[in-house]
């Protein structure tokens, strides 16, 4: 059994001078796991609520110290001495103590961030890389590693744009080059012709 130990978070600087929080885990072995999460812009009604501070005088509101709070209290006392190999327990503890569907309470970042620290420390506990472990604990039944097929944005909508769009993003993907650096090439091209 790999205990937790502790649970810490800092708030950090993400791009665009946004601030976000990282978190992280460390277990009774010594591994430790560190995870930041990305500044989240989007509000659909489906997504997981960023929990911001709205203090204004800090970032303009966008601080992440009533997160980091959560994170450094609750979440903390509730994960301290569970088993981190069982990832799907401490997921699930921490949604319900937020006990919201949207995760509007702890906010989906310090859920995330925690989650992914987590799952940080057992990968370097266990001595392998992140996407190894992570095919370990799900058993995806995944035989094969390849890298996702690459996406560029063409379109920004939503919260991102000066102007609204139907849709948030419009994106081309290029497909069918044998390897990941052809494709690659090919979505630059078609994304520097539009």
């Amino acid at each position: 059994m790999s205990k937790i130990a502790s649970v810490y978070a800092r708030e950090i600087l993400a791009s665009g001078a946004n601030p976000t929080l990282e978190a992280e885990v460390v277990l009774e072995s010594g591994a430790r796991g560190i995870a930041s999460v990305p500044y989240g812009a989007s509000a659909g009604i489906h997504e997981a609520t960023v929990l911001l501070d709205e203090d204004k005088s800090r970032y303009n509101g966008k601080g992440m110290l009533k997160a980091i709070g959560h994170i450094n209290g609750e979440i903390s006392e509730a994960l301290v001495g569970m088993d981190a190999d069982d990832q799907r327990a401490i997921d699930n503890r921490m949604i319900e103590l937020d006990g919201t569907p949207n995760k509007a309470r702890f906010g989906g970042n310090a859920i995330l961030g925690v989650s992914l620290a987590v799952a940080h420390a057992m990968a370097e506990e266990k001595g392998m890389p992140l996407y190894r472990y992570i095919r370990e604990v799900y058993n995806l039944g995944i035989t094969e590693y390849r890298l996702p097929n690459p996406m560029m944005v063409v379109i920004e909508g939503g919260k991102h744009a000066d102007n609204s769009t139907d849709f948030q993003e419009y994106i081309v993907s290029a497909f069918g080059k044998d390897t990941a650096k052809e494709n690659v090439r090919m979505g630059i091209e078609i994304y520097q012709t539009l």
